[in-house]
């Protein structure tokens, strides 16, 4: 039997290559999963759903003999459908029900051996970046547990923060695979547009901004999980160029020397923390002493304009989800359905001319463009993930007193990541910097569009020349 402290620091393609070898077993590697549940989560509040028994049996019938058979793994609760389970996005409009089939993504994790025992807590509908659902309650960062694991993927973040998977489903339509990264000292990788499947329930997220991938404490987990994910799936509205070698190949050679940009300066103007600065610069010499050619720029996007264009989108997307769910109860959609904060953005929606939405949409394919001709000049584009370290919890709690200071907080704190899901690019969260009182700090790096195997090599090049994996929360002991 796996001791779960052994367990917890085993990433996923080494779990694999036990289970694969025949020194252990994925019954054992699931129940000191289960362990690890019981012993950090009532701390850290990062699952929400349990179903032990459907994963045992799921084992007990025999695992397909993907690259990465008998794997512990959470699924974010929100969008993706796992048959025989609910997915409410903590909202409470959305729960009681329960699938009748698997989302093709978790069809792809199943089939890569991945054993699903329960779903991490997010904001209601994924709309914040600090995960303080009214439903289920904050999750805490292992961290320092006053402080927000980021948002909207908090609990997945959590969850492998603290060692109870070694990498967790994530989705990103703002910022939300690399902000809970950022917060929880882990790597995360958003990909291209379209690079993992989002059907066959959804055509796209948010207009194409949204798309799902995993978090992780190392980079190779992440490029293998991309692996078993990746590809084009029928009738969906977008493609993305195939990758023509394994992803995780990235991290076998010394990748090219890159045209590295960097900035600290918030596109929107945000003021940002010495902190943040701190972590860009300190990577920008990184990568130089790494033989990279790195100067400071930024892409020329529009933050004035890119702003009310992604809330319009949000907003119209939102309302339409919100609305279908409420029809098919035979009722109109209510305050009593949702948080304070929500009820007011579909207000919001509601006076929203259609045609603003499609200049919202043509918005951030303008801003797409903007960004591959700043790539013809740059490979990869860093800067901070956030403008602040972890913010306390409360701060953005969704029953906030005063939605103005609300909105100005979230805007500000989030002043960068936002882009890449206009653009489609590929963005990443790697973990290079801790304040002086533990609190981690991430620093973004972006490729163009198609550009994850870029990402990924620079990625290994610093996750060797400045390992993180080893280090443990102390919510994690």
């Amino acid at each position: 039997m796996i001791d779960p402290e052994e367990y917890a620091r085993l990433d996923a393609v080494a779990q694999a290559q036990l289970v694969a070898q025949g020194g252990v077993s994925a019954e054992e590697l699931l129940e000191a999963a289960i362990a690890r549940v019981e012993a950090v989560n009532p701390a850290l509040n990062a699952v929400t759903h349990r179903f032990d028994e459907m994963a045992r049996a799921a084992v007990r019938q025999g695992l397909p003999d993907g690259p990465l058979r008998g794997v512990p793994f959470l699924l974010k609760d929100l969008h993706l459908l796992m048959e025989g389970t609910e997915t409410t996005g903590s909202c409470a409009l959305l729960a009681g029900g329960r699938a009748d089939h698997d989302s093709t993504l978790v069809a792809r994790y199943k089939r890569a051996g991945l054993v699903i025992f329960g779903k991490t807590n997010t904001p209601e509908l994924g709309l914040t970046v600090s995960t303080e659902p009214l439903m289920y309650g904050a999750t805490r960062n292992p961290w320092h547990t006053a402080h927000s694991a980021g948002g909207s993927s908090g609990g997945a973040a959590a969850a492998v923060a603290a060692g109870i998977v070694p990498a967790a489903n994530a989705s990103d339509g703002g910022g939300s695979i690399r902000i809970p990264a950022s917060c929880c000292g882990l790597f995360g990788l958003k990909p291209t547009r379209a690079r993992t499947p989002a059907g066959p329930d959804r055509g796209e997220g948010w207009s194409g901004m949204s798309c799902n991938h995993v978090i992780s404490r190392t980079v190779r987990d992440s490029a293998a999980l991309l692996d078993a994910t990746a590809g084009d799936e029928a009738g969906a509205p977008y493609c993305c160029a195939p990758q023509p070698r394994p992803f995780l190949s990235a991290l076998e050679r010394p990748g090219p020397r890159l045209r590295i940009a960097f900035s600290a300066r918030a596109p929107n103007g945000a003021e940002v923390d010495p902190e943040c600065v701190r972590a860009v610069e300190n990577a920008a010499s990184l990568c130089r002493e790494l033989g990279h050619e790195v100067e400071e720029g930024t892409p020329p996007f529009d933050a004035a304009g890119l702003g009310p264009a992604m809330m319009t989108i949000i907003g119209a997307n939102t309302r339409a989800l919100l609305t279908a769910a409420a029809r098919a109860k035979g009722r109109d959609v209510g305050p009593d359905d949702m948080e304070p904060l929500t009820w007011r953005m579909l207000g919001n929606a509601a006076a929203a001319e259609a045609a603003r939405y499609v200049e919202a949409v043509n918005a951030i394919h303008a801003a797409g463009r903007v960004a591959a001709d700043f790539h013809r000049r740059y490979d990869v584009y860093a800067s901070p993930v956030l403008s602040r370290p972890p913010l306390p919890l409360g701060v953005l709690a969704p029953d906030a007193p005063d939605p103005e200071a609300y909105a100005r907080t979230l805007v500000s704190y989030s002043a960068f990541t936002a882009y890449q899901n206009m653009t489609g690019e590929p963005s990443m969260s790697v973990p290079l910097h801790w304040t002086a009182d533990g609190l981690p700090v991430g620093v973004m790096f972006s490729a163009a569009f198609g550009g994850e195997e870029t990402l990924l090599a620079l990625a290994g090049e610093l996750e060797s020349a400045r390992p993180w994996a080893g280090r443990r929360p102390p919510a994690a002991d």
